[in-house]
């Protein structure tokens, strides 16, 4: 019986021909062609004027929070629902994450949380589109507004997710995404931040070499006003992110047919998927339900069943508060009462019709058992 890994990437020739031009022909002057264009093509399909590559989304986050001004003694606010990856370069910085709830029907952060966990020190709120689900940016972005503060968003897993025609990550003053080989689209490893607004992004730029600015009227060879970071992603890397941006739209498309299936055959059972508004579209990168409160439910059961029929099946985020390094905050009921009955399934791009009834049967059986 073949393995049914959770998630990998999807290449075609076109891939290998230009990883294979950039290591033949991209040094010297062409040592930015591919990442110029996958900038430019990326900026492009997501809807904004500019964006910059990354060796990661951590990277990227850390950049743009950064870029924000952020530092010691500033407050962050983010959701309880998410990966680490959200909240380390909150620490990097030395600024203080605040956790706050996310809503039972999106798993995304709570607005109404925000609201209330606002201080003076507040300065910037992650919007973390979880699993390709959406955040309520409208209340969101005027709740920053209102208070003055940035809104960044973590668009990691949200690529071919669109809040009433605008993309995920278009909407804040930045966006990041994360090109993991676990990705809709994969560079193997490497990130890029996007936004409309250049000043943020020359001085994200700047961040990214070191600090060397090439306004600065100072400005010389190995010389620069303030240190930096090394985030930056390589030409080759670029190569394939161009290639595989060629094909978004059947990737994102697979994504959505793979969910819909499995949110058809398993329709019976007690159980809340990524959802999707009217007027918005899903990327689904991740399908992903949550059982009911009423059901019992043994999630590891489950797990060992998925295993002994080879499938990978991956455990719902804990809340970040929950972590040995953080006080918890299980006044996030939310967060708290469903991160032990959610699931993610398998959706890589070569998932078959069998291993989707075979994924499904096990499910039927572990509840019908």
């Amino acid at each position: 019986m073949a393995h049914i890994p959770i998630n990998k990437p999807y290449t075609t020739t076109n891939e290998v021909a230009l990883v294979a031009d950039a290591v033949l022909t991209g040094h010297g002057a062409e040592r930015n062609k591919y990442l110029d264009r996958f900038e430019q093509e990326f900026a492009h399909f997501a809807g904004t004027s500019l964006a910059h590559c990354t060796s990661s989304c951590t990277g990227a986050i850390h950049l743009a929070l950064a870029a924000m001004g952020i530092g010691p003694g500033d407050e962050v606010i983010v959701p309880e629902i998410t990966w680490i990856a959200t909240v380390e370069p909150v620490l990097y910085l030395g600024a203080k994450p605040v956790f706050v709830d996310v809503l039972p029907d999106s798993w995304c952060i709570d607005p109404e949380a925000v609201e209330q966990a606002i201080s003076p020190k507040t300065k910037a709120i992650i919007a973390v589109h979880v699993y390709g689900n959406l955040c309520a940016m409208e209340t969101l972005l005027q709740i920053a507004e209102n208070r003055g503060i940035y809104v960044l968003e973590d668009a990691a897993e949200g690529i071919g997710s669109y809040r009433k025609g605008k993309h995920a990550g278009s909407m804040g003053l930045a966006g990041t995404f994360s090109f993991h080989g676990t990705k809709t689209i994969s560079t193997g490893e490497g990130g890029m931040v996007i936004s409309s607004n250049p000043e943020f992004m020359h001085k994200l730029r700047v961040l990214n070499d070191h600090g060397r600015d090439p306004k600065d009227p100072e400005a010389k060879m190995y010389w620069m006003r303030n240190y930096g970071y090394k985030y930056r992603m390589s030409n080759t890397q670029a190569a394939l992110g161009v290639a595989q941006l060629s094909i978004v739209s059947d990737l994102i498309q697979k994504k959505r047919d793979i969910f819909l299936a499995y949110q058809q055959e398993l329709k019976n059972l007690p159980l809340h998927w990524n959802p999707e508004e009217q007027g918005d579209q899903n990327g689904y990168w991740l399908p992903t339900f949550v059982v009911d409160s009423k059901q019992p439910f043994d999630r590891a059961k489950l797990f060992e069943a998925m295993a002994a029929n080879h499938i990978e099946a991956r455990p719902f985020f804990y809340p970040l508060s929950s972590l040995p390094m953080f006080q918890s905050k299980t006044q996030n009921k939310v967060a708290y009462q469903i991160f032990e009955r959610g699931v993610n399934l398998p959706s890589f791009h070569e998932l078959s019709n069998s291993q989707i009834d075979r994924i499904c049967q096990t499910i039927r059986n572990y509840f019908h058992g």
